[in-house]
């Protein structure tokens, strides 16, 4: 085989395309032979060509996995011993590094099998030989070797550590100085927790940074690139690598991307460790006070200007805001105040990339800094609008950048400023430069969508415009002014109407588009059609559908992933307004949705054959051999396959909601579907599944059980659904999902019977357990954080939830649920302990009013020790806080019964000052007088009512809180129809009060009811007595009071 191989080899290597691939067919024929590994192995020590003998070591590393096993021990040791001479003697350093990756794969089965004792001593000694070639290979082979058999490094690290730190500091050979960056890169992932070892590892990092340095000093950047490449895997790593040497990096990184001097890609590889940093290790930047050291240089990188023939992509000022604008999700109150201060001091610059900046900063910390950003709005507001009117395109296009940024996220405050903003808008959407008027156009997209009547005055030349925009010919301009125009339809609702047939009439013609560069347009036209029949609703848009369902339904022949995503969102809103009409679509829809469901994902694999590839092998590394043990590099996903995914999961789950039991014949598919989806990669479509399946739950218990077959597929899905959100809840990585999880259960234990879910009730206790103690998976701090300053943050997006799940055991289990709640009261009551937010305060005695309104008497066993902390609240400087500690109170009264007198006086005592002048909020003095009714109602003896009820009445009608309504004016009724002596001196006030509230249209009728049986009461027992009381009304008062108390 041997001298038949080597022609086939050098046959291989010819230009002659013809001759290549017969040789390449030959070998593949011969490669099937474990004979081939010995021939392979002669040629690669004697061939005469390097060519020839780096294709050996190349076919050996393809095929030696397949017959390792099948050789005989000395063939295997004379393939060792080759391999090591090949390494240390072969003059060619591409031969070299082919022969070091033959040897990771064989070491992979040798080593830890006990084959090859003398390797890793091999490898120590030529890395500290005083030939460069040898302690680079050596280098190079240790890095490939950790592919294989890393774990093995772990026990050595002792030994590894003096010889690597040597390596980096090699003078000589900046060939081993990279090589040994590389081989200190390649062990991270193996590093594991342990003290001693953590500590050798952080000392490489002065070492890096020496020789990053100098090499930076001597222009040799590629180092630093690989300096680089190592602080992002230290940042990543699981490990606790960092430590103290957090400082230096930043320090180095900071130098780097703060020299103009450098090429643009290594100062980008700098800033994105701080990105990193701050992505991952927020604490540590805080903790080492670095957090303004880090803006001082990024907020003037904001101002940079890059030349035309660099990369944008790698532009310092793009790159400094995405750093500026995860730092400010992560660390909001650090950042804001030096980010806001440049914001100030550069908005009149005489430079415009100052003045660019400026508002460039404000806009990106919108988002992180939104509650902070808040409190300064006027402020921000004058900088911005300023910006708008700027006579530099550059800062006027970032001005409506920030101002679209703020509509987004600055919610609802920015929309009381919707008379300053929107003239402001209206008139940049005029703006001469295109991007600028694009940009407008998102700001007021953004803007309009969660304006409601606000909005009526300025339809007409909002509409005028947009209408007129998307008629030109630019498509990213008629697809932002689409975007826009679906806003105002949402803000607008039903006031809409007079706009949506031409809206309407226009989109028809974005609908037949089908040239690839138009389908984006025809995409957002097709959203947009959604939008306004939502606006318009059912009676108007039924009859005019068919040609637009029709359109979208033809869309789906395009192959265009992002009309496919939108069109799932198109007839997903018109589920919403036919309801049960939709039915008949579903035979054209749900098919369509299912195929979406079931793409491939679109993972893009990337094998890194480069010792093959880069050197003319690629044939032969194409080999279909299932022994083949190629590395992947790379995974990347198509994104707008996942949008798609997400959008069609969606649609099933609307689909369901809307359309009930027509949707039985596709619940066994869905479920399939959502199943897999609730395990899958990304967040977005994990959320989408778990939203879903409750709603296909709901259309299975929907259908009577009347076979014993739909009981048990009941039985079934439940069980299933169940089950995945218990998973979900600890093991799922993501708080908005978890926190979908957590809100499911809790629906499905308010709309299921207790026999049908009692089972799980042990596990979901415990899962809700562990959410409260923060332990899921979902929760986890960096396990590289030390100890923190302390601060700790609401996480509203997943805490709300679980709290919300408490009251639904409660309500479910009823007295069963005190054995449960007794589990649970510990770890919530340590959500109102210091250093914890108000909002985590508000949040544990909003949860215990619900507990013990569902609770009842049980929850008085917790009365002492819940009654320090809501009393405490009820003086809280937050409204919310405030409200809810007095809706907390009432409930805590009426469930505790006698438990609860001691602490009458206190309760009215601290409810006192939210009936007066100084209480600024109306809900919470709704929910004070929620309060004092329910106390009124249990223990009406315990109370001084005629010092109680005049301050009680003057707080009433309820302004806010309707929901507080039947508690309120069940209790005057009360007093009343049982003739109460403390309430009849006060009829006056009590029937001005019932006037009001019989002409309100907030309140419900079955209130209203009440009020008008009182009022009969008092005109069938006082008589003549009352005649100058209802003479004091208005005739629509009394009338309506009279219209009440008649209908009895």
């Amino acid at each position: 085989m041997a001298q038949s191989l080597e022609l086939l080899l050098i046959q291989f290597l010819m230009p002659d395309n013809d001759a290549r691939r017969q040789a390449e067919e030959q070998i593949k024929r011969l490669a099937k032979d474990p004979q081939v590994i010995p021939a392979l192995v002669h040629h690669l020590r004697t061939a005469k060509t390097p060519n020839v003998r780096q294709l050996s070591a190349v076919l050996l590393r393809k095929k030696i996995t397949g017959h390792w096993g099948k050789l005989p021990p000395n063939v295997k040791q004379s393939v060792k011993a080759a391999l090591i001479e090949s390494i240390t003697l072969e003059p060619s350093s591409l031969v070299r590094r082919a022969s070091a990756n033959v040897v990771s794969i064989i070491a992979k089965y040798a080593v830890p099998a006990g084959e090859w004792p003398d390797l890793l001593p091999f490898l120590f000694q030529c890395s500290q030989s005083s030939q460069e070639d040898h302690r680079e290979v050596a280098l190079i082979l240790f890095s490939s070797l950790t592919e294989t058999i890393g774990p093995t490094f772990q026990s050595h690290l002792v030994d590894l550590q003096p010889i690597l730190l040597k390596c980096l500091q090699d003078e000589s050979s900046s060939r081993v100085r990279i090589a040994a960056l590389k081989a200190v890169g390649s062990l991270i992932e193996f590093i594991n927790e342990g003290a001693d070892v953590v500590k050798l590892f952080r000392d490489f990092v002065p070492s890096i940074l020496n020789v990053s340095r100098q090499c930076l000093a001597n222009g040799d950047e590629d180092v630093a690139s690989v300096a680089f490449e190592i602080f992002d895997e230290l940042i990543e790593s699981p490990a606790p690598l960092l430590g103290d040497s957090v400082r230096s990096i930043v320090q180095f990184s900071l130098e780097v991307c703060s020299n103009q001097n450098l090429e643009l890609n290594i100062r980008h590889q700098a800033i994105q460790i701080i990105s990193w940093l701050a992505k991952y290790k927020a604490s540590f930047l805080k903790k080492h006070k670095l957090v303004v050291p880090i803006l001082q240089v990024m907020c003037p990188l904001l101002t940079e200007t890059i030349s035309g023939d660099e990369d944008s992509d790698l532009a310092s000022d793009r790159a400094a805001a995405e750093v500026i604008d995860t730092m400010s999700i992560n660390l909001p109150k650090h950042v804001f105040p030096p980010v806001f201060e440049f914001a100030s001091l550069s908005y009149s610059h005489a430079n415009p990339k100052f003045r660019e900046a400026s508002v460039t900063a404000l806009g990106v910390i919108s988002e992180g800094c939104f509650d902070l950003l808040k409190e300064r709005l006027e402020n921000a507001l004058h900088i911005v609008l300023a910006a708008l009117k700027d006579h530099e395109q550059m800062v006027r296009g970032a001005a409506s950048f920030a101002l679209g940024q703020f509509a987004e996220h600055l919610q609802p405050e920015i929309l009381s400023h919707y008379s300053t903003v929107l003239p402001c808008i209206l008139n940049a959407i005029e703006d001469a430069s295109e991007e600028v008027k694009e940009k407008s156009y998102y700001a007021l997209a953004a803007f309009c969508e969660d304006m409601g009547e606000e909005i009526l005055p300025y339809l007409d030349p909002l509409m005028e415009k947009l209408v007129a925009s998307v008629q030109c010919n630019q498509r990213n301009l008629q697809e932002t002014c689409m975007s826009a125009i679906g806003s105002v339809a949402v803000a607008a609702e039903k006031a809409f109407i007079p706009y949506a047939e031409q809206v309407l009439e226009l989109m028809k013609s974005f609908l037949v588009l089908i040239n690839d560069e138009d389908l984006r347009s025809r995409a957002r036209a097709t959203e947009l059609v959604g939008i306004v029949a939502l606006s318009v609703g059912r009676e108007r848009m039924e009859p005019i559908l068919p040609p637009y369902i029709e359109a979208a339904l033809a869309g789906f022949a395009l192959e265009y992933s992002e009309l496919r995503e939108y069109t799932h969102g198109f007839f997903s809103n018109i589920a919403e307004i036919l309801g049960h009409g939709f039915s008949q679509y579903l035979p054209h829809v749900v098919p369509l949705v299912f195929s979406s469901c079931n793409l491939d994902d679109g993972s893009a694999v990337d094998i890194d054959d480069s010792d093959s590839i880069d050197n003319g092998f690629g044939g032969v590394s194409s080999d279909d051999d299932t022994y083949d043990e190629p590395r992947v590099r790379n995974i990347s996903v198509r994104t707008g396959v996942l949008d798609e995914k997400a959008a069609a999961t969606q649609a099933i789950g609307t689909f369901a909601l809307y359309t009930k039991k027509s949707f039985a014949p596709y619940v066994e598919e869905s479920m399939k579907i959502l199943v897999k989806h609730s395990t899958y990669f990304h967040e977005d479509v994990r959320l989408q599944a778990i939203i879903s399946l409750k709603h296909v739950l709901a259309v299975v218990q929907a259908i009577p059980a009347e076979h014993i077959d739909v009981a048990e597929k009941q039985k079934e899905i439940l069980d299933t659904v169940l089950n995945i959100y218990i998973k979900t809840m600890t093991e799922d990585e993501d708080k908005e999902v978890v926190a979908q999880a957590c809100m499911s259960v809790a629906e499905i234990m308010k709309d299921s019977s207790y026999v049908a879910i009692a089972s799980y009730m042990p596990r979901l206790a415990e899962a809700t357990l562990i959410l409260l103690r923060e332990d899921s998976c979902c929760q986890q701090a960096d396990s590289d954080s030390d100890n923190d300053d302390g601060e700790v943050n609401h996480d509203e997006v997943l805490m709300d939830a679980v709290s919300d799940l408490l009251p639904a055991f409660a309500k479910a289990m009823g007295s069963n649920f005190e054995p449960v709640f007794a589990q649970f009261f510990d770890p919530l009551m340590r959500y109102a302990k210091v250093p914890r937010p108000p909002q985590d305060r508000t949040m544990v005695v909003a949860c215990l009013a619900e507990v013990a309104q569902e609770m009842g008497a049980p929850f008085s066993g917790y009365i002492d020790r819940v009654m320090p902390l809501v009393l405490k609240e009820l003086s809280s400087s937050e409204a919310t806080n405030r409200r809810n500690a007095a809706f907390c109170l009432g409930e805590v009264c009426k469930s505790g019964g006698i438990s609860a007198l001691k602490y009458y006086g206190d309760i009215l005592h601290g409810l006192y000052p939210l009936f007066g002048a100084s209480e600024p909020d109306d809900a919470v003095r709704d929910n004070a007088a929620g309060a004092v009714a329910r106390m009124i109602m249990v223990q009406p003896q315990s109370i001084p009512l005629d010092q109680v009820l005049p301050v009680f009445l003057r707080a009433l009608p309820l302004k806010e809180d309707h929901e507080e309504s039947m508690a309120v004016y069940s209790c005057i009724c009360k007093l009343i129809l049982s003739s109460n002596p403390q309430i009849l001196p006060l009829v006056p006030e009590v029937v001005n009060v019932f006037a009001q509230v019989a002409i309100s249209p907030f309140e419900r009728d079955d209130v209203k009811t009440q009020i008008g049986s009182a009022f009969s009461h008092l005109i069938s027992v006082y008589g003549h007595q009352m005649q100058p009381i209802l003479g004091s009304l208005s005739p629509v008062h009394a009338n309506s009071l009279a219209a009440l108390a008649n209908k009895r």
